[in-house]
């Protein structure tokens, strides 16, 4: 019985150190200019967030530089993301809150992430 107890725990802490949910991973919108710079139209002062991953895809929403996002899934440099609060929520243009995909090199991400 000892056994089956010990090898029941075994199991289930490794099984707990392995698994990660989808949202695990947060980040922050960083290395674009200012929202003070803002425009649209030349694109300055966002990160467009599109709905495929790569600039081919349409831009659904953006976020700004400090807003900080759930990462959800990766493709290549590209990555799946939710607004969780900043300017996003009330954003310039756009969707609040977008949901879609941003180019990694303005993310600075951290936890367990895809």
């Amino acid at each position: 019985m000892k056994h089956l107890i010990t090898l029941a725990a075994i199991t289930l802490i490794g099984s707990a150190a392995t698994t990660a949910f989808a949202g695990d991973c947060t980040g922050y919108v960083t290395g674009v200019r200012p929202i003070s710079q803002y425009n649209h139209a030349q694109g300055n002062g966002f990160l467009a967030v599109r709905t495929g991953p790569g600039s081919k895809y349409q831009q659904l929403g953006e976020v700004y530089r400090g807003d900080e996002v759930a990462v959800w899934d990766r493709s290549g440099s590209w990555y799946h993301v939710q607004c969780m609060s900043g300017t996003c929520t009330r954003p310039l243009w756009g969707q609040p809150n977008p949901n879609g995909w941003v180019y990694g090199k303005y993310l600075d991400i951290g936890g367990v992430c895809p």
